[in-house]
């Protein structure tokens, strides 16, 4: 059998319930002071007056402004006042009720018609019923002994109406009132029940989870209050311990507070004092025995030492464009490109000064200058010239050779021994936000497994982005946009394209004879002198002496041999002094170099016997070339196998590359296809070898500038015609016998000038780099622009008759 609740209809006053829900079997007091609480009391109270039994009214949720659709018959009990004096009216929850239609009633309380809702359970109750009213029983249980309400665990044990027992739990005061609503409108007993039971087990779960929580707290209170106390104990024992020795010293609490003190005393921009007041923090939470209190202090006082708004006000000179351009030519001669560079820069600066545009974009007005040249010309000797002409402070920093990217920014603060990158070491060495850094050998930078380091100064150098750079170390942004960065490096192609593209360039090329005259004697030999142990007017060098130690005793871009041979000599004429074999004062004339220092190592091509010298016989050329040093000759060898004994075909040697492989491949094709208009007997050429050397095998080749050089000395070997002595050349050679354009004109003729060569060939298409070269070189040489090999070969081959017979006899 079933138990069924009865249907039934009634008409009702609504006693609405704002945000609140009452279930059957509730019992509610409600406040009389609500007008439509009072309004509902007063028509029951009416409508009861001509019917037995005690006044009733719907109670109906409302949810919003919005009423439920299902509310609770009830009956007023008792109508008084409440505990803080204001009426109020005593209500039981009797049954559900389905709201219907409105209607009319006596009062001025809403009324409407209600339709009983049937409730039933079975009897006697299922298993799973059981089981879950023994469930919930137990979850109740549980739930009040934890709040100590233990006449209410009795209550609740003793109800076995399903239906009332799963009403019950509205007392819930951890239910919301969409909870309580969905119970309400719940119509079967058992699934009332159930969901009963998961709201109830739900709440337990989240209490356990809250009490877990609340007493892992508690437990760290607990722990931080004991650790706290023993510190305080343990630091009184340290404190009697270092009174009794006479000692005295910071503790930890006393040393956090002294760096607490030096940063808010500190000129640190806004964003670094925050980052350095956590870390302050952080320090007064560790632990003395804490490994992160020293990496804490070792930041500390890093970030403290940086010179975050110290700046180097520019010195007079620096706005004064004539005097800055006094000192860079007072201690560098030549280089006149990056003079004119450097000029321009504080020209732009100090009018940008003028103006008041300092600080533009967040950005300032830094500079990133890349010196490319061969070793010995002033790279990194012009870095400090540069940081003297505009008053502000020097740092080098030496890139040769460094493959770890943590080098340029930094370590993770975790590592032990973690440092901050160069830059950063570089700037807080400097003690100032804008010195002038030189980076020399950049294109010596290497990559490993550890990373690339030329990556990491992508940012560094990048104008638009140095303003915001992150050394991994601070962890703070830094501002290198003020920074005058010069880069040096020997071979441009040997940095990476997107960081030399962040630079501007400026290269150095060499200097002329003249230069290095000068630069001997107004820089070179005064300091040797000086470390010689020489007094200026001891020993005096002529002039005619410097240029021939510079001409005859080095071959060189740059001075720094020039330099060693100076001081050899002194060092000679000092030894000689002491052992009493020459008195001083003493004046070195250019013959009196061989017997102090030896015999010159080179000596002009055409100073040299004429019997001697390479161009000798057919078959040999002059070119030029450029290498990691600077401009230099080249030799072309060609001859031809005997056609019996050598095989067909060409032979290349001397370490050559593709492009200078296949540039001699196009210089035989034309001179096969054009032998007969050139005069040349070349039918046999198909039956015999032809090879091509170029001295110096131990030394990598490669370009194609050879073309014309390795055609002329075919050309010379085939007609037996000498190529003369005094001329070089450089060019690419086309398949048509075009001469194609270049590069390293300017490195190439001072090649020629330093080897005492009087005519240079290049092509007619490298004619405007001419202006680049030196006016005292160019006065030396006879440069010709050509753009026909047929010019070059009238131009390098003597006259028949001054050669020798064709290596190749004339077809019949």
């Amino acid at each position: 059998m079933a138990a069924e609740s009865p249907a039934f209809t009634l008409t009702l006053p609504v006693l609405p319930l704002d945000d609140e829900v009452v279930l059957p079997g509730m019992v509610v007091p409600l406040d009389l002071s609500d007008a439509e609480v009072r309004a509902a009391v007063e028509a029951a109270q009416a409508a009861a007056r001509s019917e037995p039994g005690k006044p009733k009214v719907l109670l109906v949720p409302r949810v919003d402004g919005t009423y439920a659709k299902t509310g609770v018959l009830g009956t007023v009990e008792q109508v008084g006042r409440l505990a803080d004096g204001d009426p109020g009216a005593l209500i039981r929850g009797r049954s559900r009720v389905r709201i219907g239609a409105g209607t009319t009633g006596p009062g001025a309380a809403l009324w409407v018609e209600g339709a009983g809702v049937e409730e039933s359970v079975p009897d006697p109750l299922p298993g799973q019923v059981a089981e879950l009213v023994k469930e919930y029983k137990a979850l109740a249980t549980s739930w009040l002994r934890k709040r100590g309400a233990w006449q209410v665990v009795d209550r609740v044990q003793a109800i076995d109406d399903v239906s009332a027992l799963a009403d019950n739990s509205g007392y819930s005061p951890f239910l919301s009132t969409e909870q309580k609503l969905e119970l309400l409108e719940t119509a079967d007993p058992v699934a009332r029940l159930r969901l009963a039971t998961q709201q109830l087990r739900d709440h337990l779960a989240e209490q356990e989870v809250a009490e877990t929580i609340a007493k892992d707290v508690q437990e760290g209170v607990d722990k931080q209050q004991r650790e706290f106390l023993l510190r305080r104990q343990l630091e009184a024992v340290r404190k009697e311990l270092r009174e009794l020795n006479g000692e005295s010293s910071k503790d930890a609490a006393e040393e956090s507070d002294d760096y607490r003190a030096r940063v808010e005393a500190a000129d640190l921009p806004e964003k670094v004092r925050e980052a350095a007041l956590k870390e302050v923090d952080k320090l007064e939470r560790a632990s003395d025995q804490s490994p992160e209190g020293s990496w804490i202090r070792t930041w500390l006082d890093t970030v403290l030492e940086m010179p975050w708004n110290e700046r180097t006000d520019d010195s007079a000179s620096a706005y004064d464009i004539r005097g800055a351009k006094a000192v860079l030519d007072a201690e560098h001669a030549g280089l006149e490109d990056v003079k004119e560079r450097i000029t321009e820069y504080l020209a732009v600066r100090k009018r940008r000064a003028d103006r008041g545009l300092g600080v533009v974009g967040g950005r300032r007005g830094g500079a990133v200058l890349a010196l490319v040249g061969p070793p010995g010309v002033g790279k990194t000797s012009l870095g400090e010239s540069v940081a003297h002409a505009m008053g502000r402070k020097f740092v080098r920093v030496a890139l040769g050779g460094v493959r770890d990217e943590a080098e340029i920014r930094g370590h993770r603060r975790t590592y032990v021994g973690a440092l901050p990158g160069r830059i950063v070491r570089a700037v807080k060495e400097a003690g100032s936000m804008n010195p002038v850094i030189l980076l020399d050998e950049i294109d010596k930078v290497g990559s490993d497994f550890r990373g690339d380091p030329a990556a990491a100064l992508l940012e560094v150098l990048d104008p638009a982005q140095n303003h915001t750079f992150r050394d991994h170390y601070l962890e703070v942004e830094l501002d290198l946009s003020d920074v005058v960065f010069l880069a040096t490096a020997n071979v441009l192609e040997a940095i990476p394209e997107a960081l030399a593209d962040r630079m501007e360039i400026v290269r150095l090329d060499g200097y002329t004879e003249d230069e290095k005259v000068v630069i001997a004697r107004d820089h070179l030999l005064p300091r040797q002198l000086e470390r010689a142990g020489l007094d200026r007017d001891e020993v005096t060098l002529e002039e005619s002496a410097l240029r021939k130690l510079a001409g005859e005793y080095t071959r060189e871009a740059g001075v720094r041999t020039l330099e060693r041979s100076i001081a050899r000599l002194l060092r000679k004429i000092a030894a000689q002094h002491e052992l009493g074999e020459r008195e001083l004062p003493f004046t070195v004339t250019d013959g009196d170099l061989r017997d102090l220092i030896g015999r010159p190592h080179h000596v002009p091509e055409s100073a040299q016997d004429p019997a001697e010298r390479r161009t000798a016989v057919p078959g040999v050329a002059t070119g030029l070339a450029v290498t990691g040093a600077g401009g230099d000759v080249l030799y072309v060898e060609a001859s031809l196998a005997d056609p019996e004994t050598g095989a067909a075909g060409l032979t290349l040697t001397g370490q050559l590359g593709d492009v200078m492989k296949e540039s001699a491949q196009i210089a035989l094709s034309f001179l096969r296809s054009h032998g007969a208009e050139l005069e040349l007997p070349v039918a046999d050429l198909k039956d015999r070898g032809v090879h091509i050397h170029f001295p110096a095998g131990a030394v990598p080749k490669d370009g194609p500038s050879a073309g014309i050089t390795m055609t002329t000395a075919l050309a010379s070997l085939l007609s037996g015609r000498l190529v003369r002595t005094d001329v070089a050349m450089t060019g690419e050679v086309s398949l048509t016998g075009r001469v194609l354009p270049i590069g390293g004109v300017k490195q190439k003729l001072l090649a020629a000038h330093r080897a005492g060569v009087t005519t240079v060939i290049i092509p007619k298409r490298n004619e405007p780099d001419l202006d680049d070269v030196p006016a005292e070189v160019l006065d030396k040489l006879d440069v010709h622009a050509v753009t026909d090999v047929r010019q070059v070969l009238e131009l390098a081959l003597a006259p028949a008759a001054d050669g020798v017979e064709p290596a190749v006899p004339a077809a019949a």
